[in-house]
């Protein structure tokens, strides 16, 4: 059975990158940064791109790159594995420092941010966070930008893998503020040592307990009503996505100012 997705090898606009770093956050999810050999990814911030890594060179992978596009062809992913997800696995578990990545031209485009001035809900499910961190990013760089809440959905709080860099964010930049949810407070019972290992400094920066949203990340945002005047981005998994702009709608909020890539 062939991919739907051509191999990123297969088209002339592929290209190049190298491993410089992997982080292990948790058992199921890693943080990838790559820099570009010879020419750069040219994308748009909010947008994906399809990967083929060396663990698994004949099956890519649509990522969304987590940091905005930079002139030193600096690259970010976080991927975490996905029940019997050969490559997600393999990305998570293999990746090495020195491996070369094949990254085929950006698509997507319907998640961004326009220049209305208005306010902007975004709301994130597990790894859906990296292209709207991309996109807060990005934002930064105008000097005008748009009030900004960031819902960001977990299981439990150990599934809050950016905790601590998005409070570090939400401190630096005085117009977003981020809302964090879980479905449940209750942390599981089965280890995971590569939390254990970064657990002290999350504790640290990372949220109150106390000011953690209980509840389904689609529940949280809708309870607030609609969003009539705002500009509203949903990214992560594809059921996920499709819950949340259903209940968005239902809530009042108009179509139009719904975005997600629905891949």
């Amino acid at each position: 059975m062939q991919s739907a997705t051509p191999s990123p090898s297969e088209t002339e606009t592929a290209v190049t990158a190298t491993v410089v770093e992997h982080h292990r956050l948790r058992h199921d999810l890693a943080v990838v940064r790559l820099e570009c050999d010879d020419a750069i990814v040219d994308f748009r911030p909010g947008q994906y791109v399809d990967v083929a890594v060396p663990q698994r060179p004949t099956l890519p992978r649509r990522l969304s790159p987590a940091l905005p596009p930079s002139l030193d062809g600096k690259l970010e992913f976080h991927v975490r594995t996905v029940p019997g997800g050969w490559v997600s696995g393999a990305i998570v578990a293999d990746t090495q420092p020195g491996d070369v990545w094949q990254i085929g031209a950006a698509r997507g485009g319907d998640l961004h941010i326009d220049d209305t001035g208005r306010i902007v809900i975004m709301v994130a499910g597990g790894t859906g966070l990296a292209p709207l961190r991309s996109l807060i990013l990005d934002t930064a760089r105008h000097p005008d930008p748009p009030r900004t809440f960031l819902f960001t959905g977990a299981r439990n709080p150990r599934d809050l893998y950016a905790a601590d860099m998005l409070m570090l964010l939400s401190e630096a930049l005085p117009w977003l503020t981020v809302v964090p949810v879980v479905e449940t407070l209750e942390i599981p019972d089965i280890p995971d040592p590569w939390f254990d290992r970064i657990a002290p400094r999350i504790d640290e920066l990372g949220p109150d307990p106390d000011e953690l949203l209980e509840g389904s990340v689609d529940e949280v945002v809708t309870s607030y009503g609609a969003f009539g005047d705002h500009q509203v981005l949903v990214c992560g998994p594809a059921a996920m996505v499709r819950t949340t702009a259903q209940r968005l709608i239902e809530t009042g909020t108009p179509v139009e100012n719904i975005r997600y890539d629905p891949y």
